[in-house]
């Protein structure tokens, strides 16, 4: 059955360190069901990725396209790094070519970080998007549309440690709420520098984990606002960034 983008129902997954969750999306962003998840299988290979992503979806409702939100840096649907999924597993996989093959629909895959900027971010001038979880994601759009992704999470930030390291789950569990807060307004002022943003929206499940208050241009966003940018993902589909040729599903 062919449907017009007004139409369009959109799968929209979130994969993440811990657990991988999905929901149905009409093409303004709606949600058309609750969210289901499943754990993050261990090891977190491909194939492993894509069985637990068919389970999770076996009884969803009918969908026409896919959006993956996927937490390592994605090039035109190939996954370059997956530091938290394990990157011996995910080199230069075309993980968007696997999702068509699995589950019979054209797919797009970014990075986590820039799905839910697509989700959260008002359209208007140099907007970031950070997630504080099991690392450090990061997101840039200008006017509404994403600027290519940096890996800032793998830049050092203290004492040759990268953001992962510095202020990701690991850090703290070891450190601490009140020392991680600490290091968080240290990152902050970095990030204020050398990205200049005009709004800056703060995500992730450690986000709500901050004790100080924010800047006038500072907002903590959910990660249910973030999985509706699988909608707006497609209506990027002409933009540079994100635009891939369709793929074909494959028997």
């Amino acid at each position: 059955m062919k449907n017009t983008t007004a139409q369009l129902r959109i799968l929209s997954i979130d994969i993440g360190g811990s657990s991988i969750k999905g929901t149905i999306l009409d093409n303004k962003g709606a949600l058309k069901m609750d969210y289901k998840k499943v754990v993050t299988p261990n090891p977190a290979n491909p194939d492993n990725v894509i069985k637990s992503i068919k389970t999770l979806v076996k009884d969803f409702p009918e969908y026409d396209r896919i959006s993956v939100g996927f937490p390592g840096y994605v090039r035109n649907g190939v996954v370059k790094t997956a530091p938290n999924l394990g990157n011996e597993y995910w080199k230069d996989v075309d993980f968007r070519q696997l999702l068509v093959t699995a589950l019979g629909k054209d797919a797009q895959v970014v990075n986590d970080a820039d799905m839910q900027g697509l989700g959260v971010v008002e359209g208007k001038g140099l907007e970031m998007v950070i997630t504080l979880g099991t690392g450090f994601g990061t997101a840039l759009l200008m006017d509404g549309h994403l600027l290519p992704h940096l890996e800032v999470a793998h830049h050092p930030i203290s004492k040759g440690r990268d953001y992962d390291e510095y202020i990701g789950d690991k850090a703290l569990d070891k450190e601490g709420v009140k020392k991680w807060n600490t290091r968080i307004k240290k990152v902050f002022k970095v990030l204020k520098t050398v990205f200049n943003y005009d709004y800056l929206y703060i995500g992730g499940g450690n986000s709500d984990k901050l004790n100080f208050k924010l800047d006038k241009n500072m907002k903590i966003v959910t990660n249910a606002d973030g999985i509706k940018g699988g909608a707006r993902l497609w209506q990027e589909d002409k933009h540079p960034v994100t635009h891939t040729a369709m793929a074909t599903p494959t028997k």
